[in-house]
């Protein structure tokens, strides 16, 4: 299938495009705060969002690394992202490649597993973290969860590998518990995946493995727990104990054939591998990934619904083996063009991504409709607000203002590390509430040392003219910097 390496290798080519635009979203600005804490403090960065000396789970082995590389480099922390995402592209690509190489010997599959894994979503579009739809990782090549999805596929192809009999040595699998280790530091989500995913090669190796291959095994596991256990930046087992993220993971479970409803041939083609090999590893790891989203939906455990890749990827891969694999002809012909027909629709549903690439003016009218702009970001206030002020703002705004070096009052994004959380959250709507006395709002500027305000007109807070504000910029859509004189306050990290 030479079609399907060169719409590979097409894909493939437009991210590295996007890479150059680095389109912003999400979670873009934690993880560029996080660089930022990194590269001015490897040892004790503090809380990556706002002036607490606070663990994170965003201090990850990756992260570390790339702290390493902006301190000893001195290169600007997007382009540091952006070599972050050159690097996750490639651990993903490969990994693919790798992975479906120990499932096929046919030169065309991992080629046509990149695209099911791109393009079988849903016919409406979807963007997360640690979901490989290609418009969701035009917007998050550069995380960690793509870092630790690359790792992934590699992982779970040197396990089947090292199952395959007694050759693999002790130091193989030992490799393989660091491996999956820093899988789980990295991205803890895509961590779960990679574990199911192991669990899965595991119990569905033939032959069976031996005792001393299961030995070894162990002893990999157990050097994988000790890497979780000494991570110095934060607690991973401490993980297990936060709560509070089941709303915000309540879309996982809404519009479910509208966002995964083109993965469907990959789920038949599933039930066609179970008919051959009950112990298919595949299969189980499908199992394993649909049980515990299934759970979570029932207990109202949103948060799990974060395991979707688990079964989605096995059946997105299993619909590109499949194509080779069918018994019949007849069954053949049907099921490559029933997956044909899914892989264009999926491939129209995101061909708003080209719009990272190509001017919105220049893309035809149906395709520029598709097109989501992205976030504009705050550089325009970087020349003033210095590394380590802290700003007073919204929650939109503090999602991004920190991966310039700021801190905000409140963290943009939950972080159950932080005690004061809840009263730093408090604060800020007390600051802009309307019913909030001018002295109120002095307070909040006092305690938390706030030396410049960002707000959108009408957002409340103290008057334009007040002495203690001073106009010092102007942004998109009507944003306006102050600057906070006399009510400044200290922050933790100078400005130099």
């Amino acid at each position: 299938m030479p079609a399907a390496l060169l719409l590979a290798l097409i894909l493939l080519a437009l991210l590295l495009l996007v890479i150059v635009r680095l389109p912003w979203a999400g979670d873009l600005g934690i993880h560029a705060a996080t660089v930022e804490r990194l590269r001015h403090d490897l040892t004790d960065p503090g809380n990556p969002l706002v002036d607490a000396d606070t663990p994170s789970p965003y201090y990850s082995p990756w992260m570390l690394l790339l702290g390493c590389l902006a301190k000893a480099t001195g290169l600007g922390t997007f382009v540091v992202l952006r070599v972050a995402a050159l690097v996750g592209l490639g651990l993903l690509a490969t990994g693919i490649r790798h992975f479906v190489r120990t499932l096929s010997t046919r030169r065309a599959a991992p080629p046509l597993a990149l695209l099911c894994l791109l393009l079988l979503w849903g016919p409406g579009l979807f963007n997360w973290s640690g979901f490989l739809g290609l418009n969701s990782l035009a917007l998050t090549v550069s995380y960690p969860s793509t870092f630790a999805l690359g790792l992934s596929f590699h992982l779970w192809a040197l396990l089947r590998k090292a199952l395959r009999g007694d050759g693999a040595g002790w130091s193989a699998f030992l490799s393989l518990g660091v491996l999956w280790a820093v899988t789980l530091l990295s991205h803890q989500f895509t961590g779960v995946v990679a574990s199911f995913g192991a669990l899965a090669m595991v119990l569905g190796a033939r032959p069976w493995p031996t005792r001393a291959v299961l030995t070894r095994l162990a002893g990999g596991l157990g050097v994988g727990l000790v890497v979780l256990a000494a991570w110095p930046y934060y607690s991973f087992f401490d993980l297990f104990t936060v709560g509070g993220l089941e709303e915000i993971h309540r879309s996982l479970y809404r519009e479910l054939l509208p966002h995964f409803g083109l993965a469907l041939p990959g789920v038949a083609a599933l039930a066609l591998r179970w008919r051959r090999d009950h112990r298919d590893p595949l299969v189980l790891f499908f199992l394993l990934g649909a049980a515990m989203f299934t759970v979570g939906g029932l207990t109202g455990h949103y948060s799990w619904g974060r395991v979707l890749p688990a079964a989605l990827i096995p059946a997105q891969v299993a619909a590109a083996l499949e194509v080779f694999e069918a018994g019949g002809m007849v069954v053949r012909r049907v099921f490559t063009g029933v997956l044909g027909a899914a892989l264009l629709l999926g491939a129209w549903t995101q061909a708003g991504t080209l719009g990272y690439v190509v001017p919105k003016g220049a893309l035809p009218g149906p395709v520029a409709a598709k097109y989501k702009a992205p976030w504009t970001g705050y550089d325009w206030l970087a020349p003033q607000v210095k590394y380590g002020d802290v700003v007073l703002a919204k929650t939109f705004p503090s999602r991004q203002i920190p991966a310039y070096g700021p801190y905000t009052v409140a963290p943009g994004y939950p972080d159950f590390f932080l005690p004061d959380q809840k009263e730093r959250v408090d604060a800020v709507r007390d600051y802009f509430a309307p019913g909030t006395t001018r002295a109120e709002r002095l307070e909040v500027l006092r305690r938390y040392g706030v030396r410049w305000v960002v707000e959108y007109p009408g957002d409340g807070g103290l008057g334009a003219g007040d002495p203690v504000l001073r106009r010092a910029g102007t942004g998109p859509k009507g944003q306006v910097l102050y600057e906070v004189r006399g009510a400044r306050g200290a922050s933790r990290v100078s400005s130099g």
